[in-house]
């Protein structure tokens, strides 16, 4: 996932001559905290904050009197991965990140809570679409694959379960559901991948009869 997948592109855009009593009655019309500060075409200069406005007596100043320049604001591009994005969010402690293209247009806003947002959705992924994916990229048969997932869930578990109960369970259950019950996401993962290895190696063996 790249970040103008994650970002948000319903942002107010402040341009540097702007008085700040109508950076003011923006933020507040579009119920926004904060702001990019931009050029005549869109290219970033700066980030203006609610909390940088209080205090304000002069509202007839330019904003970028006050507004925090380009150099000391963190910024996202596009084209990322979605992960470097998360993890500015945690290294930094902000609320919200530009997202700039190549050229220095800001196209976007990262939020903490879109990422909040996508990794809800990620949660409700059910489980049956993930076996799905990997039935298809393995090109095995179904039934096999569900005949490994019984033979796993024994191993890593002690639990007896049938191939049709196992196929049951992932149609009822979501991945966030699954994560919590497998102790985790790397457990979540390793046993797919044990899943996999075992339907590819029983494939094998009916092959070599």
């Amino acid at each position: 996932m790249k970040v103008k997948q994650l970002m948000s592109k319903d942002f107010v855009k402040i341009y540097e001559d702007y008085p700040i009593e109508k950076v003011i009655k923006l933020l507040k019309e579009h119920k926004k905290f904060s702001a990019p500060v931009l050029d005549e075409e869109d290219r970033l200069l700066g980030w203006i904050t609610t909390i940088d406005l209080l205090g304000v007596t002069e509202f007839k100043k330019s904003i970028k009197e006050i507004m925090l320049p380009k150099e000391e604001v963190i910024i996202a591009y596009e084209d990322e991965e979605a992960r470097e994005v998360v993890l500015k969010f945690v290294k930094y402690k902000v609320v919200s990140i530009p997202v700039l293209s190549r050229d220095d247009r800001v196209v976007g806003i990262v939020r903490n809570c879109d990422i909040v947002k996508t990794l809800a959705k990620l949660y409700e992924i059910p489980v049956y679409n993930i076996f799905k994916k990997l039935h298809e990229h393995l090109d095995i048969d179904w039934n096999e694959l569900m005949e490994a997932a019984a033979i796993v869930t024994k191993k890593m578990s002690g639990e007896d379960i049938t191939p049709e109960d196992y196929e049951k369970r992932i149609k009822n259950t979501t991945f966030g559901k699954a994560i919590w019950a497998c102790g985790g996401l790397e457990n979540f993962f390793v046993g797919l991948i044990e899943i996999g290895m075992v339907a590819l190696a029983r494939r094998l063996a009916k092959k070599r009869r």
